[in-house]
């Protein structure tokens, strides 16, 4: 299989373990999902040349997670995660939908850079977040392809493959943006080493709050 087949077999079999109600209705709406069309994942392609194989196959058997619709209900469905602290410093695991291909490209639409988003003067701009020094600020945001949104609707949390990097950073790394840390990283080098961490570390996103060994 391939590396989104194996990656979405390790996440329903992850569910399946768990024995608490959220879990069993993600497992029951897993049922219900379908992937991209074909059409659609020659569009993203266009749009971003160089997206990572490992993203089209999964988009190839799941268009989206995020208050997507399929087979007439909508589903929300936890395909990501990174580790993040809370204002304690207490690590957690922080879940994520994948975006459809189409909110995808809507993205890709985006000119305007992190200064436009976030402050008025760019000189301001590492006065007001904290930027990772291989992400390069003054890219257009559309530039970086963003295929995922946290679990509070994206407020707290983005996913994004940069394929522009500076000062050492690698085309296809994975950048984070993180609203309580106020700023972006660098969380991975690839999207096909995002998805093996996650498996290695056993989708600690997905877990069971009364049990202390899934968490």
């Amino acid at each position: 299989m391939s590396l989104a087949a194996d990656y979405l077999a390790g996440l329903k079999e992850k569910l399946a373990r768990l024995k608490n109600e959220v879990a069993e209705k993600e497992v029951a709406d897993w049922s219900l999902v379908s992937g991209a069309a074909e059409a659609d994942l020659t569009a993203l392609q266009a749009a971003y040349p160089d997206c990572p194989d490992a993203l089209i196959e999964l988009l190839r058997r799941v268009d989206g997670t995020y208050w997507r619709e399929y087979q007439g209900k909508k589903v929300a469905l936890c395909v990501f995660g990174s580790t993040c602290h809370d204002w304690y410093g207490k690590p957690y695991a922080l879940p994520y939908y994948l975006l459809s291909v189409a909110q995808i490209l809507e993205s890709a639409t985006y000119e305007g850079d992190m200064c436009d988003q976030f402050c008025q003067n760019p000189e301001d701009i590492l006065d007001v977040l904290d930027i990772d020094a291989r992400i390069d600020p003054m890219l257009p945001m559309g530039r970086r392809l963003h295929f995922a949104d946290c679990i509070n609707n994206g407020g707290d949390s983005q996913l994004f493959i940069d394929f522009n990097p500076k000062n050492g950073g690698k085309p296809g790394q994975i950048v984070r943006y993180l609203h309580t840390q106020d700023g972006f990283d660098v969380i991975s080098d690839s999207f096909a080493v995002y998805l093996e961490t996650l498996m290695e570390d056993g989708f600690a996103f997905c877990y069971d709050e009364d049990d202390d060994e899934e968490t």
